[in-house]
This record gives structure tokens, C-alpha cells and sequence, in this order.
């Protein structure tokens, strides 16, 4: 008979669940709750290797061990097909990106008084936490925090700034938001800060969108073996291992289709990986990441045509899509329902769904399997390391 107070699985915001249904805030699996709320750790309890855990809302389970997290990733994605009623073909084992390996993330500053604030944001405030490490970050973006706080402490005045960080071919790209540039010792600051730390790209925004301060060559971003220029703030996957799984899933599924359609393709991290056997029409929303996945694919002479189309409110129709052997789609967390319902209702064999959102996806899933798909393999994600974000692979056909 089991325990009653043990910790049996992780809920989705975080919190440890008990056999008999009792919520347990920092429980582990396998840990146990006692009777005056304490908590006795399990095999799978780990200490959390920073000291801003748990105030920092960038990491919500450093608690947990690789085992309990990789649990916790695979129970969002079966819970909610469950949740839709849906039949899973193979569960294929789950990925875990490792720890100092986020390529892409978004800081948040205040100015003013003798230090600037900087860093993530506390769990479910906008409290900033001042970081002083991190575990989640690569070394190239950490490497950028203290010189940052240097840098913000030129503005003696109360500012609230976002600053978004990404690695690329050439280095780290900084994007400043909330900051205006008032005078020479402020301009050659920033200048000294992009060219002593190396950054591929420093744009600021001040008011009139992102411009570019400094940038010795063209950015870019390659996606297999392509160079494709980076907007700033474009889309990335999370992790450069993330999107290696992702992507090799894909190829996996899709690499003897003929034609693709990839679906929501930002700058075409699946297209470009596609391009290699098939031939591939790359749609997206975002006219900067079009015009950068069209001029890539120009130069590299490869079978990739960029069309720019909000598929929300315009999504590809079922006369449209027979053209295709298979879609691909990867959307942002609302999920692709108006979309799906139009590959439901043409005759496209197969599908590739890849999603950062396990809800709008069982609920998608649903409308394809209701219109003769099977779901034949499905792969849990944990990009975003010790968070409670799952993404995941799946395949359907028919």
C-alpha cells in the first residue's frame, strides 16, 4: 500500500502532489509530507545549485533530479493527450537540455540609486532579482552581466529596461529596451561596452524601434550548415541542443517527403534541415525572418520558398495543401487551431506537430485524429531546464 504523504508526481506549476492529493510547495518525487507540513527528502530531492532558487522565476525545480525532471516533462505531454482522450503510438525518451546552455533569454533592470537591479524577474512578480549567478545561462551571456550593470549605472535616473540576449554565429547579441543615449560619455560607453566584450550586434530602442550601434559584420544565425541573418529579437529555439532534437526528429519523419510545407518557420530551422531531400515552402508571419530565410536560401541555391502569411488569420486551405507530402508546423503557445482544422480537412498524409505547449496541442491533436490521423510517435522536450515549460515532437499520418 502506498504512502499517503508521498510526493508521487510534480503539478504543472511546480508543485510536489501527494498520493492521497495534497499539494507540497518544493516537493520532490519520492519525498514525503509529514503531518506538521515538513518535508521529508527522497532519492530524487537535489540541492539547488543556486542561491537564488526559489525567489528567481527563472527556474522553478532545481529540487528535482535529472529523473524526477525528466518525469515531470514527459507527465505534461501524456497527461494532456490523456486529458483529450488520445491513443499514443511510441513514447520516445525524453530530452533534457543541460544546465548553462539557454541561448536566448530576456533580462530586466531598474536604473537608478547605487546599483542597478539585473536580472529574471521573481516567480509571479515583477520584482527583479539581482542576479549574481546563474545556471541557466550560457557562459558567453553570463559572461555579459556584470559589465551590463557597470554600463546601467550611467543612468543615474529611475528606467525600467529589458535587455534580450542571443547567441549567433558572430557572438552575443544585446538588444536594449527603455534606455535613451543622451550625450558623447554615454555614446562612447556603450560603444567601449560592445567592442570589450566582444558582441556580435548592440542595438538600442529608444523609442523608434531597434537600431544597430554596433555591428563590425552581418549577424547571422545558421541552421543547417545555412547562415541566415538575424533580426534582432527574432525567434530561437531556447537551446542549440533543444533545437538539435527538434530538428533531427523532424528529418527523421519527414526526410523522404518529397515537398514540406513548414508551417509558423521563423528564420526556417526545420526548412533549411529539410532542404537537404526535400523541397520546402517556408511560412511565416514575421516579414523580417521571411525576407532572411528567402535571401539564405538564394544564396545557398537551395529548395526553400519563403512566403510571408499570417496563417492565423489567413491558414492555408485545403486546396492549397494536396501540393505537400507532409506539414510540418512548430506555433507559438495558442497552438494552430483555425490551421489544423484545414489539414484535417485535406488530404496531406502526414503531419509533424512541434509545440511548446502541451495543451494547445492535445486539444489540436484531437481535431486530427478526429479526421482519421493516428498519433504514432511522440517526444518529450525540457528545453528550458529546471522550468515547468515542455515542448515536444509528434508524429501523425494517415
Amino acid at each position: 500500500m502506498s504512502d499517503p504523504g508521498e510526493i508521487i508526481r510534480i503539478a504543472a506549476k511546480g508543485d510536489g502532489v501527494t498520493a492521497d492529493g495534497r499539494f507540497a510547495a518544493g516537493g520532490a518525487l519520492g519525498d514525503r509530507l509529514l503531518p506538521d507540513g515538513s518535508l521529508r527528502h527522497g532519492p530524487h530531492h537535489a540541492d539547488p545549485p543556486c542561491r537564488h532558487f526559489p525567489q528567481c522565476g527563472g527556474c522553478d525545480l532545481q529540487h528535482c533530479d535529472d529523473t524526477a525532471l525528466a518525469q515531470f516533462v514527459t507527465d505534461r505531454v501524456v497527461n494532456a493527450a490523456e486529458g483529450q482522450g488520445l491513443a499514443m503510438g511510441e513514447l520516445l525518451p525524453t530530452h533534457l537540455s543541460p544546465p548553462r546552455s539557454r541561448r536566448r533569454a530576456t533580462l530586466h533592470a531598474l536604473t537608478g540609486g547605487k546599483r542597478p537591479l539585473l536580472g529574471f524577474r521573481e516567480g509571479r512578480s515583477h520584482r527583479i532579482v539581482d542576479m549574481r549567478e546563474c545556471h541557466v545561462l550560457a557562459p558567453e551571456l553570463w559572461s555579459l552581466v556584470e559589465p551590463l550593470r557597470r554600463l546601467l549605472g550611467l543612468w543615474q535616473a529611475k528606467h525600467a529596461v529589458d535587455i534580450t540576449l542571443a547567441l549567433t554565429d558572430q557572438g552575443p547579441d544585446c538588444a536594449v529596451k527603455g534606455l535613451e543615449i543622451d550625450g558623447l560619455a554615454q555614446t562612447e560607453a556603450v560603444l567601449d561596452f560592445a567592442r570589450d566584450n566582444t558582441l556580435a550586434r548592440l542595438s538600442f530602442d529608444q523609442g523608434y524601434g531597434m537600431e544597430a550601434m554596433w555591428e563590425p559584420e552581418p549577424v547571422a544565425v545558421s541552421f543547417g550548415g545555412v547562415p541566415v541573418a538575424y533580426p534582432a529579437g527574432a525567434f530561437l529555439q531556447a537551446t542549440a541542443d533543444g533545437e538539435r532534437r527538434l530538428v533531427r526528429d523532424a528529418v527523421d519523419w519527414l526526410g523522404e517527403c518529397p515537398a514540406v510545407a513548414d508551417l509558423f518557420a521563423g528564420l526556417g530551422a526545420f526548412a533549411f534541415a529539410l532542404a537537404d531531400s526535400s523541397s520546402v515552402v517556408s511560412v511565416e508571419a514575421a516579414r523580417d525572418a521571411v525576407l532572411a530565410c528567402r535571401q539564405a536560401a538564394a544564396r545557398a541555391r537551395l529548395p526553400v520558398e519563403a512566403q510571408h502569411r499570417d496563417l492565423f488569420r489567413n491558414p492555408l486551405r485545403p486546396d492549397e495543401l494536396p501540393r505537400f507530402d507532409a506539414v510540418l508546423l512548430d506555433p507559438p503557445r495558442a497552438g494552430a487551431k483555425d490551421q489544423v482544422a484545414q489539414i484535417a480537412d485535406s488530404g496531406v498524409p502526414r503531419v509533424v506537430y512541434v509545440s511548446c505547449n502541451p495543451s494547445s496541442w492535445a486539444r489540436d491533436a484531437k481535431r486530427l485524429v478526429e479526421a482519421g490521423f493516428r498519433l504514432e510517435k511522440v517526444r518529450p522536450v525540457g528545453q528550458f531546464r529546471w522550468s515547468t515549460h515542455a515542448e515536444l515532437t509528434s508524429l501523425f499520418v494517415r
